[in-house]
C-alpha cells in the first residue's frame, strides 16, 4: 500500500465503523428489503420508463408551437417556420424516444414499440393544426363568457383552463391511440402547474371555458358537448365501481357524466357517475348530483334562510 492511499484506507475504515455503529447499515438493509417487498415502488429490473421531464419537455415544447410568440422565455426569433421546425423536430425526435420506452415497458417488442411510436409521434403533430382550431373556440368561449377579459390574448398568456385544456386535447390524441404513460404524464404536467386535473380520456367538445379552475376535476370516461362552461371546484368523477369474483375493481368501464352541449355548472357542484346532464342546463354552487336529468333542467342548492342581526342565531346539528 502506497503512503498517499493509506491516510485514506483509514478514513473509509473509521466511516464504515462509525456507520456501523450509528445502525445506517442496518437502515439500509431494511430499505433494501421494503423494495422486494413493495416491487411496485421500485424498478430495479433493466427495463425503461418513459422519463417524466423528458415528456414535461415536450409539453412546453408543444405549448410553444400551439401558441408562438406568447410562451418565449428570451426574445424569439422572426423566421417563424424556422423557430417551428426546429421545435416540431424536436418533439419528434424526444416524443418518439419516450413513447418507445412505454411501449416497451408495456410488453411490446422492440421492432413493434418502434413502429408504434413513430406512428403515434407523426400522428399527434399530424393533429396540431385540428387541435388549434378547437382552443380557437375555447379563447373565443373565454373571451365571451368572462367579463374581466379585455383581450383574447390575456387569455392565451395568463389562464390557467386554457393551458389545461390544450395539453388536455393534445394527450387526448395519444389516448386514442393506446400509448401508455405519456398521455397521463401530460396531463400531469398541466395538473401540477394549474390545479386542474383533467384525463387524457375525457372527450370534450368545442368551446369549453373553465373559469378559474383550481380544484376542477374531470374523470377518464367523461363525454362534454359544445360550449360547455365550469367553474373552481367542480368534479365530475364517479360514484362507485364494479367488481370482479376477486373483488378486484374492474376497469375500462363507463364511470363518469355525460355532459350535453350548453350546460353551466357552477363552482363546488359534485356530478358523479354515468348519469346524463341534458342540454342547457344549470347546476348550481355545491350541488351533489348523482342521477341523470333532463334537457333545460336548473338544479341549485336550497338558499339559506336570511337573518337580521338583532334575532337570535339557531343552534344546528352537523
Amino acid at each position: 500500500m502506497s503512503t498517499a492511499s493509506a491516510p485514506f484506507g483509514h478514513r473509509e475504515r473509521r466511516r464504515k465503523d462509525a456507520d456501523t455503529r450509528d445502525g445506517l447499515d442496518e437502515i439500509t438493509d431494511a430499505i433494501v428489503a421494503s423494495y422486494e417487498r413493495h416491487a411496485a415502488l421500485a424498478l430495479l429490473e433493466h427495463r425503461s420508463l418513459p422519463s417524466r421531464d423528458g415528456v414535461w419537455h415536450v409539453v412546453q415544447d408543444l405549448l410553444r408551437i400551439l401558441f408562438p410568440g406568447f410562451l418565449e422565455t428570451e426574445e424569439g426569433s422572426a423566421d417563424v417556420v424556422g423557430r417551428t421546425s426546429v421545435r416540431v423536430r424536436r418533439v419528434a425526435r424526444t416524443l418518439r424516444r419516450e413513447i418507445e420506452s412505454g411501449l416497451r415497458f408495456d410488453g411490446a417488442t422492440a421492432p413493434e414499440a418502434a413502429a408504434g411510436a413513430a406512428h403515434a409521434t407523426l400522428t399527434l403533430l399530424d393533429e396540431i393544426p385540428r387541435v388549434r382550431e378547437l382552443l380557437a373556440s375555447d379563447v373565443e368561449a373565454a373571451y365571451d363568457g368572462d367579463p374581466a377579459a379585455r383581450n383574447q390574448e390575456v387569455i392565451v398568456l395568463a389562464y390557467p383552463g386554457l393551458q389545461a385544456i390544450a395539453v388536455q386535447r393534445l394527450s387526448h390524441v395519444l389516448y386514442a391511440a393506446r400509448i401508455p404513460f405519456v398521455p397521463r404524464i401530460m396531463t400531469e404536467y398541466a395538473h401540477s402547474r394549474t390545479g386542474i386535473d383533467i384525463h387524457p380520456g375525457a372527450a370534450i367538445g368545442r368551446r369549453f371555458f373553465i373559469d378559474h379552475g383550481t380544484g376542477v376535476v374531470v374523470g377518464e370516461t367523461c363525454a362534454i358537448g359544445d360550449n360547455v362552461k365550469i367553474y373552481q371546484g367542480v368534479t365530475l368523477g364517479a360514484q362507485s365501481f364494479p367488481h370482479d369474483d376477486s373483488g378486484r375493481v374492474v376497469k375500462g368501464t363507463k364511470r363518469h357524466p355525460d355532459i350535453e352541449d350548453d350546460v353551466t355548472i357552477y363552482s363546488g357542484a359534485t356530478i358523479l357517475g354515468p348519469i346524463r346532464i341534458g342540454r342547457g342546463s344549470v347546476i348550481g354552487g355545491n350541488v351533489w348530483l348523482t342521477r341523470s336529468i333532463p334537457a333545460r333542467t336548473r338544479i341549485v342548492v336550497r338558499p339559506g334562510q336570511q337573518m337580521h342581526v338583532d334575532q337570535p342565531v339557531p343552534d344546528y346539528q352537523i
